[in-house]
């Protein structure tokens, strides 16, 4: 048990990870509003797959989000940004196939945000199969970075404007959020025999103020050029 919390541990047998982040604003873009950017009411798994990896990585490990703490009450406020219209497909983005011209699409768009956030990120590290060193080396490598306050780059919630400090975690209490959130995306693989990544979703619920992931989400493939999503 953690925080109050029955998480499921590792292949180990080991509890999750926590490191707490917070920032003034996020922008957790929901993919089916295409027209103007709308943040989902909470931290992503994929944004805090980000944050985790800002702090520390290596190409041998991955991070497993098990739970999210929403730690204030959800605050939404508006802005106007600049954006570029020439927006790669998903699937051209994640392989980086694409170069995208900023300087000479660009438009105001608005965009619904958070403001005043703050959560705390349950995650396992899972090993590749070539990791020359035990799970617990890397967990205490993280550990030691969080507490040092050290990263390899500025970790930020959902779009780089929006910064995040990060620490170790403390005994705030969470927020008394309860709400159906609809899909979310859980994560990408890449196998390397295919050249469409796998994506996986899942119905994302946050319950007492905790949204819990699922160790796996539904796979579904990326469309390729031509097929309607």
């Amino acid at each position: 048990m953690v925080n109050g919390l029955t998480l499921r541990r590792s292949a180990e047998g080991d509890l999750p990870v926590v490191v707490q982040v917070s920032g003034e604003a996020a922008l957790f873009s929901r993919p089916e509003l295409k027209v103007e950017r709308v943040s989902y009411p909470v931290m992503t798994p994929s944004a805090a797959v980000g944050v985790l990896e800002s702090i520390f990585w290596k190409p041998e490990m991955r991070y497993q989000i098990v739970a999210i703490e929403v730690l204030k009450p959800v605050k939404q406020f508006s802005v106007r940004r600049n954006e570029t219209s020439d927006v790669a497909p998903l699937a051209e983005a994640i392989k980086g196939v694409r170069r995208v011209d900023t300087a000479a699409r660009r438009d105001q768009r608005n965009a619904v945000c958070l403001r005043d956030v703050a959560y705390r990120i349950h995650a396992h590290i899972e090993m590749a199969g070539h990791a020359d060193k035990p799970v617990a080396a890397y967990r205490d490598q993280l550990r030691r970075r969080v507490r040092k306050g050290a990263c390899f780059q500025q970790p930020y919630l959902g779009t780089r404007e929006f910064s995040a400090e990060f620490g170790w975690p403390d005994d705030a209490r969470r927020a008394d959020v309860n709400e159906e959130i609809g899909i979310m995306l859980h994560s990408i693989h890449r196998d390397g025999t295919s050249a469409q990544p796998t994506m996986e979703w899942f119905a994302a619920r946050v319950i007492a103020g905790v949204l819990y992931v699922p160790e796996r989400g539904i796979e579904l493939a990326l469309p390729s050029k031509g097929q309607v999503a």
